[in-house]
């Protein structure tokens, strides 16, 4: 989920990727009954590509959700996930249902801001649509720049929302849970300048909080960490590992990141390459996308 996840200074826009992580143990067993688990946060993953068909039923034993994409990922030309709602369902997966959006560059005025944040929101609700997602869906919009929103960041952000929640769907963020840096030795934590000015809007709060601690690295828990956990007490769910790792960050990490910096899905051979990021959430379907 993401371009760059570099933590920015203030004048950057807060950022929010997705994709989750691997074992860094080939064929390290899971032995959780999915249907049956006790904990009350569940263990997802995320990534910009579709992992492929072949690879859900082992993807299965271990997370109770994913990613989905509605428009092209960071950092793609194209958008895999397309389609696959469908047998996703039939495989047994919650959803975290992403919507990737503009970077600051690309905000030229307030009311250019706001023109852009009101129509990617309806592009969000209809791609929604086209993939079989019901209205009350969380649809997630994803920013790659962290720190301190501008206002031209912050008119985007909000117009996006308004659009979604006026459609009948839910308005989502996944933004930084982790705090930047500011002139004078303040720091600012994205999600926290977010929800103080959000003027009364409901958002759904995904963050992204990789070091170490609070996150347990590249580890698959039978009980995940809870998104409370992340730092954020208002956080729905946490994306907690990254793919590739951020050196800076996670270097208090544990060692159980693969030597290539990524983190891959267990109960796979590594040489089908599925390197995901890790998120921990309080349902099975964080976005109530499956029915």
């Amino acid at each position: 989920m993401r371009r760059s996840f570099s933590v920015l200074l203030a004048a950057a826009f807060f950022a929010c990727g997705l994709g989750l992580l691997g074992s860094s143990i080939p064929g390290d067993k899971q032995t959780t009954n999915l249907e049956e688990a006790p904990s009350r946060t569940y263990l997802g993953f995320d990534r910009n590509q579709y992992p492929g068909d072949a690879a859900l039923a082992s993807l299965r034993q271990t997370f109770f959700f994913c990613g989905y994409w509605l428009n092209v990922p960071p950092g793609e030309s194209s958008n895999t996930w397309k389609g696959k709602r469908e047998v996703l369902t039939s495989s047994g997966f919650g959803f975290l249902v992403l919507f990737n959006g503009r970077l600051f560059r690309e905000l030229k005025s307030l009311s250019n801001a706001r023109t852009l944040g009101a129509h990617d929101g309806a592009v969000a609700v209809e791609a929604a649509k086209q993939e079989g997602f019901r209205a009350e869906t969380v649809i997630f919009l994803d920013q790659e720049e962290g720190g301190r929103m501008l206002p031209v960041q912050r008119a985007y952000v909000h117009a996006w929302i308004d659009a979604v929640n006026a459609s009948g769907y839910r308005a989502g963020v996944y933004c930084s849970g982790i705090p930047a840096s500011e002139a004078g030795g303040a720091t600012i934590i994205t999600a926290n300048d977010l929800r103080d000015n959000a003027d009364r809007r409901k958002i759904v709060f995904l963050v992204y909080n990789d070091s170490c601690p609070p996150s347990p690295g590249c580890a698959f828990p039978r009980n995940p960490p809870s998104p409370q956990q992340s730092g954020i007490p208002f956080a729905a769910v946490w994306q907690f590992a990254q793919s590739p790792r951020r050196l800076d960050i996670t270097a208090s990490c544990p060692s159980n990141y693969r030597a290539d910096g990524n983190c891959y899905a267990p109960l796979l051979k590594s040489a089908e390459g599925v390197n995901i990021d890790l998120d921990s959430a309080d349902s099975p379907d964080p976005s109530s996308g499956r029915y």
